[in-house]
């Protein structure tokens, strides 16, 4: 069967528009849900934690300290222009004298930090750039100076900026907005004889908040693609599970319960816990069992697919399955990998949108042939939702073409997907 697009008869009825926007709040609501629920597994919290500093984001911190540093020079240039209009340039001196002597030493700390600048090293940096902003102040900010602006105060700006890769941008982003405002108060309500002086001024607070703000941008979405890349490195290590399993969440779990079930037992066999249990020790132990038949009971009712989804911070509120039967266990390695990268294609080539990818597998079927060495087949169906058939990458098809032959078709603004895969019998293994 080759891959093509059917397109809706022109007879067949119109859909509901209310129940097409009912049914798209509930996935929106599943969504949502899913998210504020989700709990990340200890393995990728601590391989992200690990990888911090080896995956480039100290690297690109140390770039845009450098990028604020061409604003700082063109500020320190400024100042030396202005020197003869100031009517005592001391106190700007002083400023950029400790701006300047700041900036070495918080460079240095940046770069040998193992993690997060402590909050008290960060009050630390904030109290600096008040000190620079009061001295650059008082420097420039009388009637009698006239068209002199800030400098030094405008460079705490690129200052702010070495700190985007060690601090979280939202405090970034305050701390940049607080001297924006202070500069721009300073610059618009001192007396100026001309006018025209008012651009100047706004190009010195535009200097001075773009540097932080655009380091906290590019941050922020170099670390969402680093973890987005490590997440589809940890899920796809689910392709190589059983057809059954417990996933990375479980295993987790599993191993709580069998150290505090190993302490138990170790307190009772040297004689820590008399015989009989106490009644709180009695109902602990009956909690420790019980959970751990229930984990071992949902290890033999979800597959990989189950895990790689409900693990994964961006597959799991976009993804819905319906797999009552567990054939995606039943898929071959090749397989798997290839349907897990279709859905990750899905889900990540979208810009604005957030996609949603329905899958339902089933029902099991056979293949006309010899009862011995007779393939099963059976159907998986992908209604995608947010992304049109043309965005959707080569790759992608790609990929659903080793999972097996298909049909795409567009109804009611969804991608309907019907692949037919087929699998070698387990009997006959």
């Amino acid at each position: 069967m080759s891959a093509g697009t059917a397109q809706t008869p022109a007879s067949a009825p119109r859909p509901n528009p209310s129940s097409a926007r009912a049914h798209k709040q509930l996935l929106d609501e599943q969504r949502d849900e899913r998210r504020r629920t989700f709990r990340r597994p200890q393995r990728t919290v601590n391989t992200t934690r690990a990888n911090r500093t080896g995956l480039g984001s100290r690297h690109l911190g140390l770039g845009i300290s450098l990028s604020g540093g061409f604003f700082a020079l063109f500020l320190l240039w400024r100042f030396a222009v202005q020197w003869d209009r100031y009517p005592n340039p001391l106190p700007t001196l002083a400023a950029w004298i400790v701006l300047l002597v700041a900036t070495v030493a918080t460079l240095i700390v940046v770069n040998r930090l193992a993690d997060r600048m402590p909050t008290w090293m960060f009050l630390t940096v904030l109290a600096i750039g008040e000190i620079v902003v009061g001295l650059d102040l008082a420097g420039y900010g009388r009637g009698d100076a006239v068209d002199t602006y800030p400098t030094a105060a405008a460079a705490v700006g690129a200052f702010f900026a070495i700190l985007v890769s060690v601090r979280r941008g939202r405090e970034i982003v305050a701390a940049t907005l607080v001297l924006g405002a202070v500069i721009a108060a300073g610059s618009l309500t001192a007396a100026r004889d001309n006018p025209q002086v008012l651009v100047p001024a706004i190009l010195t607070i535009s200097l001075c908040v773009f540097p932080p703000l655009l380091g906290v941008s590019i941050v922020r979405g170099f670390r969402r693609m680093v973890q987005r890349e490590l997440d589809l490195v940890l899920v796809q290590s689910t392709i190589s599970q059983p057809s059954s399993a417990v996933g990375m969440l479980a295993s987790e779990e599993l191993a709580r319960i069998d150290l505090d079930a190993e302490t138990l037992l170790d307190d009772v066999a040297t004689g820590r816990t008399a015989l009989p249990l106490s009644p709180a020790k009695s109902a602990a132990a009956a909690t420790l069992a019980t959970q751990l038949r229930l984990h071992l009971i949902e290890g033999r009712r979800e597959t990989w697919l189950h895990h790689a989804l409900t693990e994964s911070e961006f597959l799991g509120p976009a993804v819905n399955l319906d797999d009552p039967a567990g054939l995606a266990g039943e898929l071959s390695p090749t397989q798997r990998d290839a349907l897990l990268l279709a859905i990750w294609l899905l889900i990540s080539d979208t810009d604005g949108a957030e996609p949603t990818v329905s899958l339902v597998f089933g029902p099991l079927g056979r293949t006309g042939g010899h009862s011995i060495g007779e393939m099963l087949r059976f159907p998986i169906k992908m209604i995608i939702e947010g992304v049109p058939r043309r965005r959707v990458d080569p790759e992608t098809w790609q990929a659903i073409r080793v999972v097996g032959p298909h049909i795409d078709s567009v109804r009611s603004g969804q991608l309907h997907v019907d692949i037919e895969c087929s699998i070698d019998n387990p009997a006959d293994a």
